[in-house]
């Protein structure tokens, strides 16, 4: 039981429900016990941390990917917080205690603007990643100087190889180089549309996964 010394206006020395009352070098002062949760490691937060965790690690991998794909987005927020939020509701799978990211479902990229159309990739010459798409720049809001943007992640490695302002959208192929250490690993590959001047951007189209070379 804590006591109240001098009066009520005295220092407070002891317990008294959830506040701390003590002197220190002859200052009085109080504190209050901070609250205790029953079980800080229910399941639910145990898996809510596990699907975090997943998130975090493929969006920092792409983080300068990111920053742009998302930019619209980042309205009250930042771009990394927007993808983020997208990814942990929309793309997470699994089942407790195992969660992974959907890469299907991954938006890396989210706009308006025209996707790719029929992409596809090839893996088989050492040290790069092709991208390849027909050209749609009559269709749609497409533009014939809309920029592709690719992206090789490597989950392994949590690292990622990327260009933001690459091919236009009528030369139909762009590669990007990747290290000698990427051999062997799966690699999961994405691609969008950025506009020649930045006001749009298209979502993103996930090209499946292959073992880099």
């Amino acid at each position: 039981m804590g006591k109240i010394a001098q009066g009520i206006l005295g220092g407070l020395s002891g317990k008294v429900g959830n506040i701390i009352g003590g002197s220190w070098k002859g200052i009085d002062y109080i504190r209050i016990k901070p609250s205790s949760v029953a079980n800080p490691r229910t399941v639910g937060q145990v898996n809510q941390r596990t699907k975090f965790t997943a998130t975090l690690e493929f969006i920092q991998a792409i983080k300068p990917f990111i920053q742009k794909g998302y930019k619209f987005l980042a309205v009250k927020k930042t771009a990394f917080n927007a993808a983020m939020s997208y990814v942990l509701n929309n793309a997470i799978t699994g089942i407790e205690p195992n969660f992974e990211v959907d890469y299907a479902n991954a938006l890396v990229s989210r706009g308006g603007l025209s996707g790719a159309l029929n992409p596809t990739v090839d893996l088989a010459v050492a040290g790069e990643v092709t991208f390849n798409w027909d050209d749609n720049s009559a269709e749609g809001n497409a533009n014939v100087t809309d920029r592709a943007m690719v992206l090789v992640y490597n989950p392994s490695k949590k690292e990622s190889m990327s260009g933001t302002e690459g091919a236009a959208r009528t030369v139909g192929t762009q590669t990007v180089p990747i290290p000698t250490t990427y051999v062997g690993d799966t690699v999961e590959l994405f691609m969008a549309f950025i506009a020649a001047d930045g006001s749009q951007l298209s979502n993103s189209t996930y090209l499946g996964s292959g073992i880099a070379n």
